[in-house]
Parts: C-alpha cells; sequence; structure tokens
C-alpha cells in the first residue's frame, strides 16, 4: 500500500515500495554526475568518457573547419575559456556542495508514491515533467538575479558556437538550481531517474549552438532547434528573455515567451553590455561581483530583496 493509502496507478508505472530506511537513504543523496554514475553502474562511467571526447571533438572540429577550410575567424581564446570553465565546474562539484541536495533528499523521504520507469506513459510523463521543471528554472535564471548571477556565464561569449555549450558556470549547485525538479521527486521519481533524464536534456542542447544549421522545417514547432536557440544567446532587445525551452519549444509557445528568428534582425550573441574577457575567473564571478556591489549600496532588506530576486534590469536603489 503506498504511503498515504493511495492506490498503485498501474498504468503509468507506480511501484508501491517501503519507505523504510528512507532518511538513511536520505542523507546520501548527492545531486551531482557521480551518484548518477555509480546508480547506473560501472559501465556508465565509459558512456559518460565517450559522450565527453565526444563533446570535445565536435566542439574542437568546429574551430578546425572554420578556421583552415572556411578560412573565417574563430575566436580561440573563447574556446579555451570554455574548456577552463568546464573544468573549474567539476573541480567545484568535486567537493560536494548543494544546498538543495538535502531538500531533494527531504523530497525523496516524503515522496507521495513511488513512480518507477515500467511503461513508456512513465517515461513520457517524466519527460514532460521535467521539460515543464527546466523551463521554470531557464525562465527563473534570466528574470531573477540570483540565478541570473550564474547563467550569466553562459550567455557571456560573443560568439555562438558548439564550444560556448560547455560554459555553464561554477555556483549552479550553491544556488539551489535543483529545486526546480523537487516536484518530479516528491511526486515519486527518482532523484537518479529525474537527474538522468536532465542530463539528457542538457546533452540534447549541445547541438543547438551551432548557429550554422539551417531551420529544420515543421520540427521547428515542436522541438527546441539551432535556430530557436540562436535568437535565445542574443542580446538585441527585441530577442531578450525568450525561448526557455530544453528539448521542447511548446511551453514557450503556450506561456508567450517564444520568439522567432527574424530575417531583417540578425541577432548579436553575448550579453547586453558584452564582456570583454577570456579569464576563467572573471567570466565565472563577474555577475556575482555585480550583484554584490548592488547589495551593498541598496539600503534595507526589502530593497535588498528586491535586487536579489527581481529581473537583471532592475536599477539600483536611488
Amino acid at each position: 500500500m503506498a504511503r498515504h493509502g493511495r492506490p498503485p496507478g498501474r498504468d503509468v508505472g507506480v511501484t508501491t515500495l517501503p519507505h523504510s530506511g528512507n532518511r538513511n537513504h536520505g542523507k546520501k543523496l548527492a545531486m551531482h554526475t557521480d551518484t548518477l554514475r555509480h546508480a547506473l553502474g560501472p559501465e556508465a562511467l565509459h558512456w559518460l568518457l565517450g559522450l565527453l571526447v565526444l563533446v570535445l571533438a565536435a566542439a574542437t572540429m568546429e574551430g578546425l573547419v572554420q578556421t583552415f577550410v572556411r578560412r573565417q575567424a574563430y575566436d580561440w581564446r573563447a574556446y579555451a575559456a570554455s574548456l577552463a570553465d568546464a573544468v573549474g565546474r567539476r573541480a567545484v562539484d568535486a567537493l560536494g556542495l548543494s544546498i538543495a541536495a538535502p531538500l531533494m533528499a527531504l523530497a525523496w523521504n516524503h515522496r507521495l508514491q513511488t513512480l518507477t520507469l515500467s511503461t513508456p506513459v512513465a517515461v513520457a510523463l517524466l519527460f514532460l515533467g521535467q521539460e515543464l521543471c527546466y523551463y521554470a528554472y531557464h525562465r527563473a535564471a534570466h528574470r531573477m538575479r540570483w540565478f541570473w548571477a550564474t547563467h550569466a556565464v553562459h550567455h557571456s561569449p560573443n560568439e555562438l558556437t558548439l564550444a560556448a555549450a560547455l560554459r555553464l558556470g561554477w555556483t549552479g549547485k550553491l544556488t539551489g538550481t535543483a529545486l526546480f525538479f523537487a516536484p518530479l521527486v516528491w511526486l515519486g521519481f527518482s532523484p537518479v531517474a529525474v537527474l538522468a533524464t536532465l542530463a539528457a536534456n542538457l546533452l540534447y542542447q549541445f547541438w543547438l549552438h551551432a548557429p550554422w544549421l539551417p531551420r529544420l522545417g515543421p520540427l521547428e514547432w515542436v522541438l527546441n532547434t539551432p535556430t530557436h536557440h540562436k535568437v535565445h544567446h542574443a542580446a538585441n532587445r527585441e530577442y531578450l528573455d525568450c525561448n526557455y525551452g530544453g528539448v521542447l519549444i511548446v511551453f514557450d509557445r503556450l506561456f508567450g515567451t517564444f520568439v522567432d528568428l527574424r530575417d531583417d534582425l540578425p541577432p548579436r550573441c553575448g550579453l547586453t553590455t558584452p564582456l570583454r574577457t577570456h579569464n576563467p575567473l572573471r567570466i565565472a564571478f563577474h555577475e556575482w561581483g555585480r550583484l554584490a556591489r548592488d547589495l551593498r549600496a541598496a539600503h534595507g532588506v526589502r530593497q535588498r530583496l528586491r535586487i536579489l530576486l527581481g529581473p537583471p534590469e532592475t536599477p539600483p536603489c536611488p
């Protein structure tokens, strides 16, 4: 019997499991790739390493083709900065710090039921739920400075390339971004399943950073594509804060945040105030520095909360 007496939903792959030992198990939940790797088994390490090599090879090949075949400019210093950001992120992740991990464990301990991925319907529900949670996170990452301070790193390249997809910042786990996916754990999907689905989402988005790919016809109505993501990375006023989807673009269409690429308005990649540095430390913390200065200049708790939780364009306090 389910924890609160809820009948098992066989049609979506609900399995009722005993909750004994959940507290001890919950304390061991760590929201990072090592947890995912151990949960999936030792063979997962080979797959993860293989995917990493493939991603790096694709990003490098893009730069080589741009430089030696097309004879066009390619910013190799930005490429190196993106790789340095990825290495730094893994170093920070190795510390095991995450403000969301205890709350994710709490959600798992108090889950409504246990949902297993034993049917296609259950897999589809997890995929759609993860897409909705990712949309909510990504929208908040653009509209709340607390999350934008990390996400701004991803938008700092002034040229959209495959290497730019690797530039994700170092402080995501310290700001609690995983909390946006806690509802899925509370509903009954295991943290490992949720993380695996999120990892697949992020892997899908790698190829979206290839601006040289064409439109994809009818798929543009449903999927997030390189064309849609090119608009998302644009700093033009007309293109700001749109196209937040991961794999799907349907939630942007439903919630009014979809913007299509205009033939008369080429996108300019980067931040509204371009970041002209290749220093990984400055890239990682430039927005945190701006946020700290604005908080220091603010007066009182209310003004500081307005800055912290307001959009990036919130003016400093008078």
